[in-house]
């Protein structure tokens, strides 16, 4: 199938071209299920300052990867990687809750047994 846009021969199947990005089948169910892929780029971010770094940075990495693949038209590609990157949030989401949670409690344990301790 060749590109209106540019001329670029793709496969038949193709989506989207993969020299300028132009819908080669518009109208197509396939073409607005795939563009709802999440990309997870804004979770990643977040949970990697906020939650456990050494854990969001592949979520960054994998989140970073869906566009460029959606744009290359490997749509397979790009729900593995959504769904990556989605995995990973996750894990840094719990890894950082299971770390802050046993702190504050010690803190708190901690700060009530010297208050005891002083009277």
């Amino acid at each position: 199938m060749y590109c209106r846009r540019c001329g670029t021969s793709n496969d038949e199947n193709a989506l989207r071209c993969g020299q300028c990005g132009e819908a080669l089948q518009s109208g197509d169910y396939e073409l607005q299920k795939v563009e709802k892929i999440p990309n997870y780029l804004a979770q990643s971010i977040i949970v990697t300052v906020l939650c456990c770094m050494p854990l969001g940075i592949p979520a960054i990495v994998y989140a970073a990867q869906v566009n460029s693949k959606l744009e290359a038209g490997d749509f397979q590609g790009a729900w593995e990687t959504s769904r990556k990157a989605r995995m990973w949030c996750w894990w840094s989401f719990g890894v950082g809750l299971a770390l802050v949670i046993p702190y504050l409690l010690f803190t708190v344990l901690f700060g009530i047994s010297s208050v005891s301790m002083s009277r």
